[in-house]
């Protein structure tokens, strides 16, 4: 079985948290592809946050992470797409429970909120944490529209 293909996205406010997040699924051993934005200059969070996101809908990727100022708005616009269960997290409390009861496939950071050891701690915490299934599954379609 192959490694789950990841990828990441950001706005100018998330690029200098970028590399830190990179590092860490590469020493995980998981392919991540760069959707942006690569520059410092300003871009609007959502534009990245649709491109990540239609990717993994698409199944390109299986996870993603999303990284702006707060995280706030990237997440309000990932959860915007279908299939996509994006988690902002700022401690690892709650990157486990986004994972373990929620199956969230996107994890938002701010990179103004969190600084770099946290956010790789976050990360790895949510990488490492399985999805519970039982009766979480019952809960994941009601958030995605079906009713039984």
């Amino acid at each position: 079985m192959s490694a789950a293909r990841w990828v990441i996205a950001n706005d100018h406010a998330g690029l200098a948290l970028k590399p830190a997040l990179t590092q860490v699924l590469t020493v995980l051993g998981l392919p991540v592809d760069d959707l942006g934005t690569t520059s410092s200059e300003s871009v609007d969070y959502a534009d990245f946050a649709h491109r990540a996101c239609e990717s993994i809908v698409s199944g390109r990727y299986e996870h993603g992470i999303l990284v702006c100022g707060t995280g706030v708005g990237i997440s309000i616009a990932a959860n915007r797409h279908r299939g996509i269960r994006a988690a902002l997290c700022n401690d690892l409390y709650t990157a486990r429970m986004a994972r373990l009861h929620n199956d969230a496939n996107v994890l938002c950071l701010g990179a103004r909120v969190v600084g770099a050891g946290l956010a790789e701690e976050i990360l790895r915490a949510f990488v490492q944490t399985p999805f519970e299934a039982g009766r979480h599954r019952t809960r994941i379609a009601k958030i995605d529209g079906a009713t039984g």
